[in-house]
């Protein structure tokens, strides 16, 4: 049965729908970088300049050109989204199946931390961390993954608790198998349908967090990304700049959130979260 789940996953329109869009934005910032004479951070053009042959998509305020800011920022925004949804699925992971096998004090502790966690505004501490300290990009996801693992983890635990009283574990424990190997070699895979799910929907809220920073202004000025252009390009909304300034990046955005919502949707069409027929 869980086989025939997964050959539907290529079937499902919410998912080729949302797979092709997120695929062409994929290639775009990819390739679409050798295609751009100019670098993110040449400063030696007309500020404001018009789109024109030279400058597909013109010239911001700085004397950058926009084409070649947006495919830079596009990058980092996706790699951004990629390390803290990876991650934050990989601490609700651990943490979640740990604390349904193992259970007792471990349990309750990492339980009541997930509890605290999840009353704790995640922008707040990132908003602090960042002016405070200054870190890096990468610091900053991986801090959003230690804010964002519990939502992952309750559900898992939840899940792992109904799988391990199934018969075929309680043979395994009755013939000596450790909890090591139980975890490892039957509840992991067991639960593996919610993983694809839930680490989209990480995915998805680490890229529009970082959009959210970056818009603040919290990242490093030098550093490129769709929230730093959509902040720049609002400051001139005056002026007829909009539809290739402004637009680009809030379409990117646009795309990257729908195509992740589509997968979503499909993947939970498909796997059943109950995970009934194991």
């Amino acid at each position: 049965m869980r086989d025939k789940r997964f050959k539907e996953v290529f079937r499902d329109h919410w998912i080729r729908t949302g797979l092709a869009i997120i695929l062409f934005v994929l290639i775009t910032a990819t390739i679409g970088s050798f295609a751009s004479p100019h670098d993110p951070h040449d400063i030696q053009f007309i500020p404001l300049s018009a789109p024109s042959a030279q400058h597909w998509l013109g010239v911001n305020d700085g004397g950058m050109d926009i084409w070649a800011e947006l495919l830079a920022g596009l990058r980092n925004t996706l790699w951004f989204g990629l390390l803290g949804g990876t991650a934050a699925l990989a601490l609700g992971i651990a943490i979640g199946v740990s604390s349904a096998w193992y259970g007792g004090v471990y349990d309750r502790i990492c339980m009541r931390l997930g509890d605290v966690l999840l009353a704790i505004p995640v922008v707040m501490p990132l908003i602090l961390v960042a002016v405070l300290m200054r870190p890096s990009p990468e610091a900053i996801a991986l801090l959003l993954a230690i804010f964002s693992w519990p939502t992952t983890a309750k559900g898992l635990r939840a899940q792992a608790l109904a799988v391990r009283n199934r018969a075929h574990i309680r043979a395994a424990q009755r013939m000596g198998a450790g909890g090591g190997y139980i975890v490892t070699r039957h509840l992991l895979p067991e639960l593996f349908p919610l993983y694809p799910i839930g680490w989209v929907a990480k995915i998805r809220m680490a890229i529009f967090m970082e959009v959210s920073l970056a818009f603040l202004g919290l990242f490093s000025p030098e550093r490129k990304s769709l929230g730093v252009m959509i902040r720049d390009a609002i400051e001139f909304y005056y002026l007829d700049l909009w539809w290739h300034w402004l637009l680009p990046p809030v379409l990117c955005l646009t795309l990257i959130l729908m195509s992740l919502t589509f997968i979503a949707i499909g993947l939970e069409q498909i796997f059943d979260p109950r995970l009934k027929d194991g």
